[in-house]
């Protein structure tokens, strides 16, 4: 086998092939004998067609595959002897040379994985946030399950913020009715902005029965295109006014949340301990999305368009199963490539300095910190030992928390090499305002 290297770019490589033609005819032979024991060809019986109508017959096919086969070899050959790191996949080109009678010549046009080299990470400032918690937070999350069980009872008296209501309404502009301006018996509830601020005060003050009708300015952004930006009169009657009903912090309310026997303390304890690690998780997210960002910017690299396009490739399908999930039709949708191409080509960055980190200072996931971090999983389970038991059934269900080890460890390593200024943050802030 002849090989000749060519370098096209600081990535990219042209690698030329000859293979001989004698394996490649002695190959071809020998299938066609193992071919010709079964061959069933009309006329005659199985295995007992003479050799050249089998070659007719089953020569070509047979002929292709070995071609492929060697080339595949002899490429993949010829890298390990050069030592390349290949990127993504090789495309294949024959060469055409008439005077070479003894060789069966192509090309293979690749990339290869560019060298990475972290840059000086002492000098980076990295943030780590910190959000204690507290009683106040405990009793926060405990208002948020309380009106999560929240109950309504019909009252006579007048809307107020935070009741329940179900309306009629007609929106007119310049008298004459618009889609999606008219409905009937619709629920919503004051105050929760559901509904645009001028509709919400028309209808608080009105009792059960009563009809208004009230002026609503549609913002220019409003998603409506057609209705952005004009004003429109609703005619809106109530017909049921109900009034917010929370449940008391009581051996009931502890009981429906898990708390066989009741006890409030032992349920206030339990929330604090969910809260606490689901602050943990977030604390933990946003500081490794801040040393991700750090490396990114510490680290010039040249990515291979190879990786980024199977990225890329990955993204759309995922985003096409996520869509699919929540019973969209998207077989026939188009997926624009440049929508996830920034996403996947800060991927690639990550993937490759990452995987350039943990190689030259030894942070590979240790078996005890895959364990202690299933166990952490589980402890949010009724049935941890089950939840463990799954995990260690497969080593496919491990390659996750392998990969979140994996991370964690880069993430202290950085840490550690760097500048960490610890911040305070609000726990409405960390919890997305849902608090």
């Amino acid at each position: 086998m002849q090989v000749q290297l060519e370098t096209l770019s600081s990535l990219e490589r042209r690698m030329n092939v000859a293979l001989p033609l004698s394996v490649i005819d002695a190959q071809v032979a020998e299938r066609l004998k193992r071919a010709a024991r079964s061959a069933k060809i009309q006329g005659f019986r199985p295995g007992k067609a003479p050799m050249k109508i089998v070659e007719m017959n089953y020569g070509a096919q047979i002929r292709e595959e070995v071609l492929g086969e060697q080339v595949q070899q002899g490429f993949y050959k010829a890298v390990s002897e050069q030592k390349l790191r290949v990127a993504g996949y090789p495309r294949f080109e024959p060469v055409a040379e008439a005077a070479d009678a003894e060789n069966f010549r192509f090309s293979a046009v690749f990339e290869v994985y560019p060298e990475v080299k972290v840059g000086d990470l002492s000098e980076k400032e990295i943030v780590r946030p910190l959000t204690p918690v507290s009683d106040a937070e405990v009793d926060k999350t405990i208002e948020i399950l309380r009106k999560q069980r929240t109950r309504f009872s019909r009252t006579e008296r007048a809307a107020q913020e935070g009741d329940r209501v179900i309306i009629d309404f007609k929106g007119t502009i310049d008298g004459v009715a618009f889609d999606g301006g008219t409905s009937e018996n619709f629920p919503f509830q004051l105050g929760q902005g559901q509904m645009l601020p001028e509709f919400e005060a028309g209808v608080s003050g009105l009792k059960e029965g009563e009809t208004r009708n009230v002026e609503v300015s549609f913002p220019e952004d409003y998603h409506g295109k057609e209705v952005a930006g004009k004003k429109a009169v609703f005619e809106i009657t109530v017909k049921n006014v109900a009034e917010a009903q929370l449940p008391e912090v009581d051996a009931d309310f502890a009981k429906a949340l898990g708390i066989a026997d009741g006890d409030v303390e032992k349920m206030r304890a339990e929330i604090r301990k969910n809260v606490e690690r689901e602050v943990k998780r977030r604390l933990t997210a946003r500081t490794k999305e801040n040393v991700m960002q750090a490396l990114l910017d510490a680290t010039e690299i040249e990515l291979p368009k190879a990786l980024i396009q199977m990225e890329i490739g990955r993204l759309m399908e995922q985003a096409r199963r996520d869509m699919e999930a929540r019973g969209m039709k998207v077989k026939d949708m188009p997926f624009p490539p440049e929508l996830f191409a920034e996403q996947a080509e800060r991927r690639v960055a990550l993937g490759l300095i990452l995987a350039d980190l943990v190689e030259a200072n030894k942070l590979e996931a240790k078996p005890e910190q895959v364990k202690a971090l299933v166990e952490e999983f589980a402890d949010s389970y009724e049935e941890p030992a089950d939840v463990i038991a799954w995990y260690y059934a497969s080593p496919e269900r491990l390659e996750g928390p392998t990969s979140m080890v994996l991370e964690d460890n880069v993430v202290e390593f950085v840490l550690g090499k760097s500048k960490v200024k610890e911040e305070n943050l609000a726990f409405d802030v960390l919890m997305g305002n849902n608090a």
